[in-house]
């Protein structure tokens, strides 16, 4: 293959001024290494925590730029050759469990001058053990939680991981790990989301992108989440840290009414919260109304099953009005025993009830569906099947529809099931650690699972009572079917 120009190779690290040094490159590294097979997802989603980085790093003063190689599709390799050919004085890596791997892998190839700095769920589930490994040799500062004032701080001073909250490092004579912070700092720890400078969308591969006849934009509402669902990163108990907050709706609208002067009309709310606590949703509305957002506008976002039960119908009404387009519900199971064993708080009746009056309102659902889980049985499996099944039949004939997205199951760091599988005694961190991609396509051909290509990992464990062969069987059927019913809708 013949090399790519060093023009070319820098625009790969979006936002950066490449006129000048580079303080910082933020990595989001490749699910798999894509020179073994060929990345063949169209779109993946933005990385919208490297954009916050980037952005308030910006607007202090550094060149900073984002290498999504993800969403390039670019190898170990490429990555490698491109951060060292830039030569910034930090990269940055957000640590996922699906990721660690590679991430450790560019690490270690980094140009020694090259300072490492870490953040991510992995980061703060595994610390000590992340420090420990050689591979991350050059680590100069692990940041656990939100990062956009200590991430501008360090590159502003190395010395202030002394007294900066939540920074570790591990400490060159003794080789334990070192936590920073002095009185008066906790500050840094929650960051007023209100004061945080909009995300610069230059930061981001493909966001806002083009989409059924619109532009379209992905943005944050809120962060934390206040559930503690068993098999989630995101769950309280994995993140005590995390102060939960909600911006305030004017400050979304004006984020809104920024990207609507550069053509977005649609816009894709990805937190939790967004359509998961009443007082959020009544006091937004408000303010979408207010706004006429309805008139101008659509918009999709997570929701959560018990609360939009629980939402009057006049609510309901209300989100169609001002332009919600489709909601994104965490399903999981059909199986009540599963759905008990993973603290979900819903029952099959109630998804039912929440998928009907929200398509009867011309409201589309989009299900998330998990297979696999622990101690899961093959009559569970079927269960979640045929609740699919009844949901697709359920709103074949309404204004709205639903669309399911199913997943096998796969353990993370420091979430509830991760303790509760390893007190089984049956599995070692390792083994719950060593993510593979899999391919469910037979040779990367089948174009229903075109735009699942960087979900279809695993750890390769028999986690349920179902075999494994079994779940993924009855995952493929589920996305084959969900292809084809779209294929025909269009």
């Amino acid at each position: 293959m013949p090399a790519q120009p060093e023009s070319s190779l820098s625009n790969l690290i979006a936002g950066a001024e490449h006129t000048r040094p580079l303080d910082a490159i933020f990595v989001n590294a490749p699910l798999r290494d894509y020179t073994q097979r060929p990345r063949v997802n169209d779109f993946t989603l933005p990385v919208l925590g490297m954009g916050y980085l980037a952005t308030y790093a910006t607007a202090q003063g550094f060149n900073v730029g984002v290498l999504d190689a993800e969403a390039h599709g670019q190898g170990i390799a490429a990555t490698v050759d491109l951060i060292n050919r830039r030569g910034p004085r930090w990269v940055g890596f957000n640590l996922l469990a699906p990721t660690y791997e590679i991430s450790a892998r560019i690490a270690a190839q980094l140009d020694p001058s090259i300072k490492v700095m870490l953040g991510g769920h992995q980061a703060k589930a595994m610390p000590t053990e992340i420090l420990n490994d050689p591979r991350m040799a050059g680590c100069e500062a692990l940041v656990l939680g939100e990062g956009e004032t200590r991430v501008a701080a360090l590159l502003a001073d190395q010395g202030a991981r002394a007294y900066l909250p939540g920074v570790m490092w591990l400490d060159p004579i003794l080789k334990s790990p070192v936590t920073g912070g002095k009185p008066g700092t906790a500050h840094h720890l929650a960051p007023d989301i209100n004061a945080l400078p909009f995300i610069d969308r230059r930061f981001l591969a493909q966001d806002p992108h083009h989409e059924n006849g619109r532009w379209e934009a992905n943005m944050v509402g809120a962060r934390g989440c206040p559930y503690d669902c068993s098999f989630c990163g995101a769950a309280v108990s994995a993140n005590p840290d995390i102060t939960i907050r909600t911006r305030d709706p004017y400050n979304i609208l004006a984020e809104m009414h920024q990207l609507r002067e550069q053509g977005v009309t649609a816009f894709r709310f990805v937190d939790d919260l967004f359509l998961g606590a009443r007082r959020v949703i009544e006091r937004t509305m408000n303010a979408f109304a207010a706004d006429r957002v309805g008139d101008w506008a659509v918009w999709d976002a997570t929701g959560r099953i018990n609360v939009l039960d629980r939402a009057s119908d006049t609510t309901l009404d209300r989100l169609a009005r001002n332009g919600l387009r489709e909601v994104a519900l965490g399903i999981e199971s059909g199986s009540q025993r599963i759905l008990e064993l993973i603290d979900k708080r819903i029952d099959p009746g109630m998804t039912q009830r929440v998928v009907r009056r929200l398509t009867e309102r011309g409201i589309s659902v989009k299900g998330y569906f998990i297979l696999g889980f622990p101690t899961e049985t093959v009559a569970e499996i079927d269960s979640t099947v045929r609740l699919v099944h009844e949901l697709w039949n359920l709103t074949e004939a309404l204004p709205g529809r639903f669309r399911a997205s199913a997943f096998e199951y796969r353990p993370y760091p420091g979430t509830p099931d991760w303790h509760r599988l390893l007190a089984t005694g049956r599995y070692s961190t390792a083994q719950l650690l060593d993510y593979s991609a899999v391919d469910l396509t037979g040779a990367g051909l089948d174009e229903s699972m075109r735009e699942r290509d960087e979900f279809n990992f695993s750890v390769n464990l028999p986690l349920a009572e179902a075999p494994i062969d079994y779940v993924r069987t009855r995952l493929v059927a589920l996305s084959r079917e969900q292809y084809t019913r779209k294929a025909t809708a269009a």
